[in-house]
């Protein structure tokens, strides 16, 4: 049975070993990944990938809520982390009270909130009250509206800076790590560089402290859109169809259910 990763086990794989990040929303699928991967992360993509929506901002913490409990009856050896919806910690008081109501219903062992510097005050505050906070820098698919898309970060010094100063604000908040999004690789190398806590990256390039996929994607189950940080390790949409036509043809030529499989 595999043992549990504890925060101070993570943090030790800063410059030793590549963690290994990959979502879930089900006990299906987490039991699956449970001694593969190092962190499961219940991402509000799933608002995309399973709810059908367009981005991730109305995701709603009830929801969140959910899967992750799920998540954790399916890898109850696993570190799961979550995601705080959009809105749901827009000040210290806000972000304490549904924290701690995440924490208390789903099992999770941590949660993620999107931002810097402007989040710093809110990390700290939720740290300092018990709550174990991965942070999230670069591209933040929560603010994709304000921001009128998805767009790559670091692309010049003025960015690259900032992402820095992000990291640092994070980390002196209390984080005990931290996803960056969408920033250019050599940008993405120095931000790792530039703090003690591991940085995990999601289309930032192999130089930082780790990976994290959203396993639709990387399993091929998404059909619609590809990103480009994203490879595929199986085609999983199109054995699921074959599959499923197989059952089609077996049960409307009468070969399904044969006599094993009748009582």
């Amino acid at each position: 049975m595999k043992k549990k990763l504890s925060i101070d086990n993570l943090k030790s794989y800063k410059n030793s070993k590549k963690i290994v990040m990959i979502t879930a929303y089900d006990a299906l699928f987490a039991k699956m990944f449970e001694n593969l991967a190092d962190i499961i992360l219940v991402g509000d993509s799933l608002n995309m990938s399973f709810l059908g929506e367009s981005d991730t901002v109305t995701a709603t913490l009830s929801q969140m809520i959910y899967h992750t409990k799920a998540v954790r009856n399916g890898a109850k050896n696993s570190f799961v982390i979550a995601d705080m919806p959009f809105g749901t910690y827009s000040n210290k008081k806000t972000a304490l009270k549904n924290a701690v109501k995440m924490f208390q219903k789903s099992g999770c062992d941590a949660i993620k909130i999107e931002g810097g510097v402007e989040k710093a005050d809110i990390i700290k505050h939720l740290t300092q009250n018990g709550i174990a906070v991965c942070g999230h820098i670069g591209l933040l698919p929560q603010s994709v509206r304000g921001e009128g898309g998805y767009k790559i970060k670091g692309k010049n010094e003025i960015e690259a800076k900032k992402l820095i100063l992000d990291a640092k604000a994070v980390e002196e908040a209390g984080a005990f790590c931290m996803v960056i999004e969408g920033v250019k690789a050599e940008v993405a190398k120095e931000v790792a560089k530039s703090v003690s806590i591991p940085v995990i990256g999601i289309g930032s390039g192999k130089d930082v402290d780790g990976q994290v996929l959203v396993f639709s994607d990387m399993l091929g189950f998404f059909e619609e859109f590809t990103p480009k940080f994203v490879k595929r390790y199986l085609n999983g949409a199109d054995l699921v169809k074959e599959a499923v036509l197989a059952y089609k043809q077996e049960v409307e030529n009468g070969t399904f259910p044969s006599q094993e499989h009748i009582y």
